[in-house]
């Protein structure tokens, strides 16, 4: 599988760091669409607490995994760089089978809509090619926080 993003790419266009970054590369990336993945670890910091003895991959993640992807490739268009894109809603959020170490998922995240600074996306969560979350997302383009203050 080529990448067309590496890790330390996507860590030049969103904010986000250890152990918040999710995203290991970008598999493809088009005007409106982005498919990224996220190999999931036992070493997360997350399995000491979710579950211990049954260690899984928590859904607010899987839909924090979502939005970076979909970060990327909103931060990605020439209008918006050096910005910073927020979730502004999640809705209809269905998880339908877990995640657990090991596993690989695929996060894909397409705009449906998008006007001005606001826009829609569906986004689906895949391991093994099958569907584990899927969502629909509002987010909103704005500067980007001054960290100085």
């Amino acid at each position: 599988m080529t990448k067309v993003m590496t890790a330390q790419e996507v860590a030049n266009i969103i904010p986000n760091r250890y152990p918040i970054l999710f995203i290991d590369y970008v598999d493809e990336i088009t005007e409106n669409k982005i498919v990224a993945t996220k190999n999931v670890t036992i070493n997360e910091q997350v399995f000491n607490g979710h579950f211990p003895g049954n260690p899984t991959f928590p859904g607010v993640l899987i839909l924090e995994s979502l939005a970076q992807a979909g970060s990327i490739l909103i931060l990605t268009k020439d209008e918006f760089k050096g910005k910073m894109a927020y979730i502004g809603g999640i809705d209809k959020a269905k998880f339908r089978q877990k995640v657990t170490p090991g596993d690989v998922m695929k996060l894909e995240f397409e705009i449906t809509k998008f006007r001005g600074k606001v826009g829609i996306a569906s986004a689906t969560a895949l391991v093994d090619g099958k569907k584990v979350a899927t969502a629909e997302f509002t987010f909103i383009v704005d500067e980007a926080a001054d960290q100085t203050k």
